[in-house]
């Protein structure tokens, strides 16, 4: 049985048509978002699940932009031997005949990036697609299908941006093994990811717990296109799971420029790339699930009925604070430079900071229960 065709930009998103092939079904015309107050308690009361709708984007102000910029520019050098440092990783321990599956959306410009190394270190022109997973409903099949169709899933790296507390990872993981005893293909589970402060997985460019600057923005740093959408009234058993592309938001979009500064760094930074994968390969990569263990103690002190309404993390925290209803926000060191952003979106916002020094993460965004 056939699958769709993927989607290309710039049909589909403002990435170039050779950067990704994006495993969705375009729902760009559909009035999906809705108000994040009522989403979230429709969510919270269980009446609707956060991947049937989208919330409406935050569009932030100049000065956010602005500092944004500041951001990209003070982290790329960062960013950029993260993103060497596990792409190297997956290139030693995966062998050269990979294919990147990325997590969409949050994965997409890592996955690009990582594609990007690979070719400027090694000349290897890797496939690259992006594939929805939705929490308490699994990854895409359709898209897994689709992708064993062409390549041998033994050689599939799923790709993601950052780990919280590891839900993602212990979904993906969990999903996987139903396809593979339901008689599908058998992918590896082992998710790559830039930064892994939860100690969640065991391919990481880092485990600490920075700013990647993809993380500060919504659509607009992420090819322009929404979050995924499984919604049973727009998604045959077919079809793969859906997505919006933003094109109206062509005038902010920031995607080719923050994938441009990055990699445009890659040079500059290659000097030291081998010593730090060494370090990385000589560490303890056992995940610990240290990130769970400190979201439940969180959730106890401060009355918290679920780890859910819990985000740790920097980029968990932006998005509860670009995409959610924050109630407040926990900050380890209010001086930090990585929580510029943060603080700005949460005095936006009215959302009180709490300084809680012996935090696990550089920050958490705690979510307002509505119910």
């Amino acid at each position: 049985m056939t699958t769709p065709d993927p989607l290309y930009g710039p049909t589909f998103g403002s990435y170039a048509d050779d950067e990704v092939a994006w495993l969705l079904t375009d729902l760009s015309d559909r009035e999906l978002e809705a108000d994040i107050t009522q989403r979230e308690r429709a969510i919270q009361a269980g009446t609707a699940h956060y991947a049937e709708s989208l919330p409406v984007e935050f569009q932030p102000d100049a000065a956010y932009r602005e500092l944004f910029a500041t951001v990209l520019a003070d982290t790329a050098d960062t960013l950029a031997t993260a993103v060497a440092v596990v792409t190297e990783l997956v290139l030693a321990e995966r062998g050269s005949d990979i294919v990147f599956a990325s997590l969409a959306r949050a994965g997409t410009p890592i996955g690009i990036l990582m594609r990007r190394w690979a070719r400027h270190r090694h000349g290897l022109d890797l496939p690259h697609y992006a594939v929805s997973i939705v929490r308490d409903r699994g990854i895409d099949p359709v898209a897994l299908e689709h992708i064993a169709a062409h390549h041998d899933p033994a050689s599939v790296v799923f790709v993601d941006g950052w780990t919280g507390k590891g839900a993602i990872a212990r979904e993906l993981a969990e999903a996987l093994e139903v396809v593979a005893a339901g008689g599908g293909p058998r992918f590896d589970p082992d998710l790559a990811v830039l930064a892994d402060p939860g100690h969640c997985v065991r391919t990481f460019g880092t485990r600490e717990d920075f700013l990647i600057a993809s993380a500060c923005l919504n659509s607009t740093v992420s090819g322009l296109v929404s979050r995924t959408v499984l919604n049973a009234d727009l998604i045959g058993p077919r079809d793969y799971h859906g997505a919006k592309f933003y094109a109206d938001l062509a005038d902010s979009d920031v995607s080719n420029l923050l994938l441009d500064t990055v990699s445009g760094r890659y040079a500059a930074v290659a000097a030291g790339v081998d010593a730090a994968v060494a370090s990385v390969q000589g560490s303890d990569r056992t995940p610990t699930w240290t990130g769970w263990r400190s979201v439940a103690e969180i959730a106890q002190r401060y009355g918290i009925s679920s780890v859910n309404f819990v985000k740790p993390g920097v980029g968990e925290t932006t998005r509860v604070l670009l995409r959610r209803v924050p109630w407040r926000v926990l900050v380890r060191d209010p001086d930090a430079p990585e929580l510029r952003h943060i603080l700005a979106l949460a005095q936006s916002r009215d959302v009180p900071v709490e300084v809680v020094d012996d935090l696990a993460y550089a920050c958490m965004g705690l979510i307002k229960e509505l119910r």
